[in-house]
């Protein structure tokens, strides 16, 4: 037996949801891991460079995910290209999308890196970031998309160890690159005082000691996932299926960010130390949606791979298990954060200012965000399917569309002009979306697939 089956895991057989929670176990944990990169940056940029260093590095998430999310889609068309293949025992076909995948993020990593440089600033600019925040912030970003091919290569080389079931070896390399990370951050910062530079830097060296370990694993497999670098070409067929699935959910992910770049520049307007208490808020509710963001990718791939097995009565399953576990996990994480707001907030700055921007964050989006897993746990479902036109469509329109309405329309309202009337356009957006999107399923999606098995 192969060295690396003992990672993989047959999706297609057995009790859903005890294997749902082994899959997600380890995704938790690695999301854990790249928000305490995040975390760590912002940690140490605040406590020792201050909370314009932390307001610089803070708002340029928003903008970074613009730039990448595209990418970030044609991820999520490798993966269920993958499962689906791997699925159906099409070990060929495996073979293909593997040399295809790591193909198509060595060139994207190239490009879009490229242009993330040339970029920074001007986009910044467009945001209104402050004067006394924009330098360290195009600094930050400049450094950071230095980086890109490294980022991409370890990402799409995780997301095809995830869709055969292997869910384990990408948390040791992280978990590894992440020891690297925070040693940097403390010695670059502190030690050499480079400020939003030295967080940079230590992020993008982290990602190539990532990505230098997915790339050896995938080398070393012995199996359908075995990289041989004479065979790395871009094969059509595989690269139109990874588009089609996955071209919209970039476009999705992008065209969400655009909104979310709109909501910063609304924040951006209220002053630094609302932007650094928006900043540290946001942080920590990553912790809460990346456990929830395990389950989306549990669905993709369970979904994914059972499609191609043709059991559609455990793809049916596998949603409304997913279902149950995004609420249980937002509910218990979202309000036990959101107990201990001040004190988590404290960690990355003291400003009591800071903490009270924070909280009125935290107060309106924590309670309310298992909406948010329920919305990404429907949308995983139906690209699993193959569907990817339709979820792009209703994101967009639910949640896109209605955020920038909202703060052209509610919050423009001279009376409604807070930070509390914005925040709420989240949970407002979450629920409309979720809705529209179950109904799509049931009316379309899951109908056409039992007619068309």
């Amino acid at each position: 037996m192969r060295r690396s089956k003992r990672y993989e895991m047959d999706l297609t057989t057995g009790a859903l949801l005890p294997k749902i929670l082994q899959y997600s176990g380890p995704l938790v944990l690695t999301g854990v891991l790249q928000l305490l990169y995040n975390a760590a940056d912002i940690v140490v940029v605040g406590r020792f460079a201050g909370a314009q260093s932390l307001a610089a590095v803070g708002s340029t998430g928003s903008l970074i995910n613009l730039l990448v999310n595209v990418l970030m889609g044609l991820n999520v068309g490798a993966s269920v290209l993958v499962a689906r293949s791997f699925g159906a025992g099409d070990m060929k076909g495996v073979q293909q999308a593997v040399h295809t995948t790591i193909a198509v993020a060595l060139v994207s990593g190239f490009l879009v890196g490229a242009g993330g440089v040339a970029l920074a600033r001007p986009l910044l600019e467009l945001m209104g970031s402050p004067d006394d925040v924009i330098d360290a912030a195009a600094l930050y970003v400049r450094i950071y998309f230095f980086g890109m091919p490294f980022n991409m290569l370890y990402n799409f080389g995780a997301a095809i160890l995830r869709a055969v079931g292997d869910t384990k070896r990408p948390l040791y390399y992280l978990s590894i690159s992440g020891v690297v990370n925070v040693a940097l951050n403390l010695l670059l910062v502190i030690v050499f005082r480079m400020d939003v530079a030295g967080v940079a830097v230590a992020t993008v060296a982290s990602q190539a000691v990532s990505m230098v370990l997915v790339l050896v694993c995938l080398i070393r497999s012995e199996g359908p996932i075995h990289l041989n670098w004479r065979r790395l070409r871009i094969h059509l067929p595989e690269l139109k299926e990874i588009v089609r699935v996955g071209l919209p959910a970039g476009l999705q992910g992008s065209i969400f960010s655009i909104s979310n770049v709109l909501i910063q520049s609304s924040i951006n307007s209220f002053g630094s130390i609302a932007m650094a208490g928006n900043a540290a808020a946001s942080n920590l509710e990553g912790f809460v949606y990346t456990a929830m963001n395990s389950i989306y990718q549990a669905d993709i791939t369970f979904a994914s791979q059972n499609y191609g097995a043709g059991k559609l009565d455990r793809v049916r399953k596998t949603m409304w298990y997913c279902l149950g576990t995004v609420i249980a996990i937002g509910l218990a994480l979202g309000l036990g954060f959101y107990a201990f707001g001040a004190q988590l907030l404290s960690v990355y700055n003291s400003d009591p200012e800071v903490i009270r921007f924070g909280l009125l964050r935290m107060g309106i989006i924590l309670p309310t965000y298992f909406l948010c897993g329920m919305m990404d746990t429907m949308v995983g479902q139906l690209r699993g399917l193959g569907y990817s036109i339709m979820p792009m469509i209703v994101s967009l329109t639910g949640a896109c569309v209605l955020r920038v309405v909202w703060i052209f329309t509610v919050f423009a309202n001279p009376a409604w002009h807070t930070l509390q009337v914005l925040y709420l356009s989240y949970p407002i957006s979450w629920a409309v979306t979720f809705l529209a999107h179950l109904t799509c399923y049931y009316l379309s999606a899951y109908k056409k697939v039992r007619e068309k098995k």
